[in-house]
């Protein structure tokens, strides 16, 4: 993983890992291969814990405020206790909720472990080439993070260089 709250450049950030498997839910199943060209946050979240639901105010109004501008958030549900692995209790969560964006499971852990988590929740912020250039781990950060999104939104597709205004 990379270091928690770095922004890292273009030329040494990891491609992100592809996530496979799971169930979508709000969503046909994606890829990040298919997002390429939009800025792509992923979140690593368990409905269980108090932490993640502190997240999700944030995480949602960024939903609706940077959708339209290239933004693409994937949560990606993780289960702490095998309640969490109920499908379908997942998904009454999500509607209770108000979760709009794409939420893929991952009972199985193999999308945690392809990036490395080690904490709910975990955020990766991905630029339009699928690398990643941003992680924190954990609430708070949110001006921080935000700021992430808008300069990656204004970089170019071919790589760091913002759009001309």
């Amino acid at each position: 993983m990379i270091p928690s709250q770095t922004l890292v450049t273009e030329t040494k950030a990891p491609a992100a890992p592809e996530i496979n498997g799971g169930q979508w839910i709000n969503s046909e199943p994606l890829t990040l291969q298919s997002l390429r060209g939009r800025v792509v946050l992923i979140e690593f979240w368990t409905f269980g814990c108090y932490n993640c639901r502190n997240t999700l105010p944030t995480i949602k109004s960024w939903d609706a405020h940077y959708r339209e501008q290239g933004l693409t958030i994937i949560g990606v549900h993780t289960p702490e206790t095998d309640s969490e692995s109920n499908v379908d209790q997942l998904r009454r969560e999500i509607s209770v909720l108000e979760i709009k964006y794409p939420v893929v499971t991952d009972n199985d852990y193999s999308v945690w472990k392809a990036y490395k988590v080690e904490a709910w929740p975990t955020l990766f912020v991905l630029d339009k080439q699928g690398r990643v250039r941003w992680t924190h781990v954990g609430e708070g950060a949110y001006s921080e993070t935000e700021e992430v999104i808008k300069k990656l939104l204004g970089e170019a597709e071919t790589g760091g260089v913002a759009k001309p205004d």
